[in-house]
């Protein structure tokens, strides 16, 4: 083979392998689609940004904060639902709720006399009845004292009411005002009118209060038993309230209604000492300047005293009034001045040195809690506020502690009896 020949050869031989090697490319690669395919290929779209809070592509698209807003808003919803409600339930069974709530207050204040008396060794039934009938014999006898000095008292103090009155026409005629006597006998008119006018309405309360003699005497007889079997059964009772919640939630229940009955303990007990000592105050000064009926005034003042700062200022507003019909202007000033010292005392002294150690309530939370009270129950809900803020106030903080850990080598004992 010559030397052309062999160069031809190797050119077949490249122009072969070339092929091949273009043969098995196109076999590996997979075939292009065509153009005309182009716009039926689905395109693939970036996934939306979802907010960890939100389940739904819709939810994404509402700003965060509206979405908060909302949540809080249904919530407070419900909640304000259902508060409703169970204030309405409790409007319709206030006949039986009113009775506890005052039976409540009375063992708070009537349990360290039972525990005393069973350090003593009485049997637990013995001394609650002993000390209930102790309690009803110090209130029996209050009463009596002063229903019985009104009763005595009362014709005195009336004439002096219409000599005071004279003086007021006097007064109204002759003094700064110079009003004649077309004008004063106009306003006794209208005092007289007013009074003719509403007479059915008061006639008309006067036979609803008859009406519910009933239930007030149902009422007594349910505080009497319900102080009685809170003063001997309130622990197995409160066990068995707690008992019906889960287990992992019965050490924290347990815990914050041990404290909120503490704080609704020392409550009612630093409420009676401030009380005494305003009624002892206001009392001395009444016999000073020898104004009638001292003592039920003083024991008006020892009631008012339970309703914090408004109890005070009405029963101190009596005392001043009485004074003013029975012994004139003088004593009248003298004993507002005597009735605004030991409300000062009772305020700036009383109040942060024995309330405060306590309880720890804002002034503005108190008067609050006393108007809710008015509006929703009238005196007894201005009674009942402020413990209640106070249990309630004690009760939370004491359910958003954190719970202290087990140890893991701890012997944990249900109610069961269960390890």
């Amino acid at each position: 083979m010559n030397r052309f020949q062999r160069v031809q050869e190797n050119l077949r031989k490249a122009y072969d392998t070339g092929r091949e090697s273009v043969r098995m490319a196109r076999v590996e690669r997979p075939p292009e689609r065509e153009p005309e395919d182009e716009e039926f290929v689905p395109s693939v779209s970036e996934p939306a940004v979802v907010h960890g809070s939100t389940s739904s592509l819709d939810d994404a698209d509402v700003p965060h904060s509206l979405r908060i807003a909302a949540a809080w808003s249904w919530r407070l919803i419900v909640v304000g639902l259902v508060g409703y409600a169970g204030l309405q339930f409790i409007g319709m069974v206030s006949v039986v709720v009113i009775p506890l709530a005052i039976a409540l207050l009375l063992t708070a204040l009537l349990g360290p006399a039972v525990g005393w008396l069973l350090k003593l060794r009485l049997p637990r039934s013995f001394a609650t009845f002993l000390v209930l009938i102790c309690g009803l014999g110090a209130v029996a006898g209050t009463l009596t004292l002063v229903v019985n000095q009104f009763i005595d008292g009362l014709p005195q103090l009336t004439e002096k009411a219409s000599a005071g009155v004279r003086q007021i026409q006097d007064w109204a005629r002759t003094g700064p005002l110079h009003l004649s006597d077309k004008q004063v006998d106009h306003a006794i008119d209208s005092a007289q009118n007013w009074v003719n006018d509403n007479t059915s309405a008061l006639t008309s309360t006067g036979i609803s209060t008859a009406a519910t003699v009933f239930e007030v005497i149902t009422g007594l007889l349910l505080v009497l038993f319900a102080t009685f079997f809170f003063l001997r059964d309130g622990r197995k009772i409160w066990r068995f309230i707690v008992r019906l919640f889960p287990v992992n939630a019965r050490w924290s229940l347990a815990d914050a209604g041990d404290a909120s009955w503490r704080t609704l303990g020392a409550y009612v007990r630093a409420t009676v000492l401030v009380a005494f000592i305003d009624a002892v105050g206001i009392g001395l000064a009444l016999v000073i300047l020898d104004v009638q009926f001292p003592f039920p005034l003083a024991a008006l003042v020892f009631l008012g005293a339970f309703v914090p700062i408004v109890g005070a200022s009405i029963s101190g507003a009596v005392a001043v009034l009485v004074a003013l019909v029975g012994q004139g202007w003088v004593v009248a000033l003298i004993t507002l001045g005597a009735v605004v010292l030991v409300q000062q005392l009772e305020g700036h002294v009383l109040q942060p040195l024995i309330m405060g150690r306590a309880v720890a309530i804002h002034p503005l939370a108190v008067i609050i809690g006393i108007a809710c009270g008015v509006v929703l129950a009238g005196i007894i809900g201005a009674l009942i506020a402020v413990p209640l803020i106070a249990v309630l106030n004690t009760g939370v903080r004491r359910l958003s502690r954190r719970r202290p850990e087990i140890p893991p080598d701890a012997v944990v004992v249900t109610a069961g009896g269960e390890t």
